[in-house]
C-alpha cells in the first residue's frame, strides 16, 4: 500500500467531517503554503485544499501563516527602501472609475511614500488598476528592485503580483475554473513586501474586515485600516458611511465615516473611460461624486497614517491637499 502524500493531512484536516475537521494553526498554514509555493503539491491536492478553506472560511490565524510562507520567498532588494504606505489593489472597479488611484498620487506628492501591489484580469468586465496605469503612461514596477527605484524617484510604485510570486498569480487565475474566489485573494492583500508600517485594505464581503484587521495584528503590522469599499477596492464610497477596523499601535478599533454626498443611489459609469482621471486630476473635467472618492479616500488614509487628528481634520486636509494638487503634472509619469 502507498503511504499517503507529505500534503495530504492538510486536505485532512480541512475534510474530516463537522465534528473532527479543524482549522490550521499559523505554523500548519505556514508549512501547508510553503509547500504549495515550492510546487510540491499535486493539482487535484491544491484544489480541494482551496474550495476546502473557501467552504468554511479562512481564520484570521490561517491568512496569516499564509502571508508569512510568501513573504519569506520574495526576493528583496538590499537596502529595502523606506516606505510609508502599503495598499493593495486586487478586485478592480465595475460601476467606477479607480478614483482611489488619484487619492495615492495625492499623497505621493504630499511626501508619503506609497507601495501599490496586485493584479488583474481575473473576474471579466473590471476596470483593473494595471490596465489604468499603463492607459495613463504611469510606471509599472518589472521587479523588486524597479519600485525601488520608483518610491526613490516619485515615493510611489506599482508591483504587480507575478512579480512578488508567481504560483500565488497562477492561484488567483484559477477563479473561472473553480468558480470562486479563493482565499489567494486575502492573502495577497496582506503581503506589505517592503514592511510599510502603515497599511490600507479593501473588502468587498461583508464580515472579513475583522479577519484581514486581526492576521495583520497577528503579522506584526501595528497600524492597519480595512473597509468595505467599491467593487472590494481600498476607495471609500461617498453616498454610504464606511466602517472602518483599525488596528492602530496594535491595539484593534473601529470608526464609521460619514456619508460624504447625500444620494443613497451610486452613479453608473457607463462608459469607464479611464482618461477621465487625467481630465478631472487637470480640473479639464469635473465629477462629483469622483472628486468626494478621491477626498474621502485620501481623508481615511491621513487618519491612519496621523497626520490628522480626527475625522473631520481629515476630510478637511484632504480636500485641502485634493485643491493643492499639481494640476499640470499627474505625478509618476516624468
Amino acid at each position: 500500500m502507498s503511504e499517503d502524500h507529505p500534503f495530504a493531512p492538510y486536505v485532512r484536516i480541512l475534510a474530516r467531517g463537522k465534528t473532527k475537521s479543524r482549522p490550521f494553526t499559523i505554523e500548519e498554514a505556514e508549512d501547508a503554503m510553503n509547500m504549495i509555493l515550492a510546487g510540491e503539491v499535486r493539482p487535484e491536492q491544491l484544489g480541494a485544499f482551496l474550495m476546502l478553506l473557501r467552504f468554511k472560511e479562512e481564520t484570521a490565524e490561517e491568512i496569516a501563516g499564509f502571508v508569512r510562507a510568501a513573504r519569506a520567498t520574495f526576493d528583496l532588494p538590499d537596502p529595502i527602501p523606506s516606505v510609508d504606505l502599503d495598499w493593495s489593489s486586487y478586485a478592480g472597479k465595475r460601476r467606477q472609475l479607480p478614483w482611489f488611484l488619484l487619492s495615492a498620487l495625492v499623497l505621493a506628492e504630499n511626501g508619503v511614500k506609497i507601495l501599490m501591489h496586485g493584479t488583474e484580469g481575473h473576474t471579466p468586465g473590471r476596470v483593473y488598476l494595471r490596465d489604468t496605469m499603463e492607459t495613463l503612461g504611469l510606471p509599472v514596477a518589472a521587479s523588486f528592485a524597479e519600485a525601488a527605484a520608483g518610491i526613490e524617484r516619485a515615493g510611489f510604485a506599482y508591483l504587480p503580483l507575478e512579480v512578488m510570486s508567481q504560483p500565488l498569480r497562477d492561484i488567483i487565475n484559477l477563479r473561472p475554473i473553480l468558480g470562486l474566489r479563493s482565499p489567494v485573494h486575502t492573502v495577497s492583500r496582506l503581503l506589505n513586501p517592503f514592511s510599510a508600517p502603515y497599511i490600507l485594505q479593501g473588502i468587498f464581503h461583508r464580515g472579513f474586515q475583522d479577519t484581514h484587521q486581526v492576521a495583520g495584528q497577528l503579522l506584526g503590522y501595528a497600524n492597519v485600516a480595512v473597509f468595505r469599499g467599491d467593487g472590494g477596492e481600498i476607495e471609500r464610497r461617498p453616498n454610504k458611511p464606511c466602517e472602518v477596523f483599525t488596528c492602530a499601535d496594535g491595539i484593534l478599533g473601529s470608526e464609521t465615516w460619514p456619508v460624504l454626498i447625500n444620494d443613497p443611489v451610486q452613479p453608473e459609469d457607463t462608459e469607464m473611460d479611464v482618461q477621465r482621471l487625467a481630465r478631472v486630476w487637470s480640473g479639464a473635467e469635473g465629477d462629483e461624486y469622483g472628486t468626494a472618492a478621491v477626498t474621502g479616500t485620501l481623508a481615511i488614509a491621513l487618519k491612519l497614517l496621523g497626520r490628522a487628528a480626527d475625522m473631520e481634520a481629515a476630510d478637511i486636509e484632504a480636500r485641502r491637499m485634493w485643491e493643492g494638487r499639481d494640476r499640470d503634472h499627474m505625478g509618476l509619469a516624468a
